[in-house]
């Protein structure tokens, strides 16, 4: 019921998704700044994107991290239903879906990104997420949008999309865009019109959690966002 993309660009980590779920983005999102970004989806256990990135953050080594925790013990009974990407800060992304990943699924890889979905119109479509991305331009988070309008223009899940988020670190120790439509019947473009308010400002509030004294709205009466 959901399909993502993870990518790495440069020092930056994103990660957009989406599903016939409500609050997506809730669930399967996980990055931590300087280490890495997973995502954690199908009958999903959100515990399993910290374990991905507790793991990354020892070694740095996404394959063996996808390994440890679809191998522990802990998740012996339950690793089958779960799908799973990681992402680290060099290389491929990796991907597991178990055997009982719902409906038509499929993950594609390559450096610095890898896609995954299930309940699927066909396993073309992390391949288009791949391709729509690396073919786009602009700031990440646009980037990351135009690979989630194409792979819903190519077909998407077998049936309509109701959440979508977006989520992306970089050099500070929170997530500098965290965006979410939760509920919606065009998440994807309410997603989209949400980033249009948002990248304007997002540097702005970056700067205000380092440096509020020098923040471009700070002592404007009235404004204490």
């Amino acid at each position: 019921m959901t399909f993502s993309l993870v990518v790495r660009d440069g020092e930056r980590f994103g990660i957009v998704g989406s599903s016939s779920s409500p609050a997506v983005a809730a669930r399967i999102a996980h990055l931590r700044p300087g280490v890495g970004a997973a995502s954690s989806q199908n009958i999903t256990d959100p515990t399993l994107g910290t374990s991905l990135l507790d793991a990354l953050a020892g070694h740095g080594d996404a394959e063996r991290a996808l390994a440890e925790v679809t191998g522990a013990a802990r998740n012996e009974k339950t690793i089958a239903y779960r799908q799973l990407t990681v992402l680290g800060r060099e290389g491929p992304g990796f991907a597991y879906s178990g055997p009982h990943t719902l409906g038509t699924y499929a993950t594609a890889t390559t450096e610095g990104a890898v896609a995954a979905g299930n309940m699927l119109c066909g396993t073309h479509i992390p391949d288009v997420l791949l391709a729509a991305y690396q073919e786009a331009t602009g700031e990440l988070e646009e980037r990351l949008l135009a690979a989630m309008k194409a792979a819903v223009a190519a077909g998407g899940e077998e049936g309509p999309v109701y959440s979508a988020g977006m989520s992306v670190v970089a050099d500070v120790d929170w997530r500098v865009t965290d965006l979410r439509i939760d509920w919606a019947d065009d998440p994807i473009d309410r997603l989209g019109e949400l980033l249009d308010i948002w990248l304007p400002q997002r540097d702005n509030y970056v700067t205000r959690g380092l440096d509020p004294a020098s923040s471009p709205s700070y002592g404007v009466p009235g404004d204490d966002r």
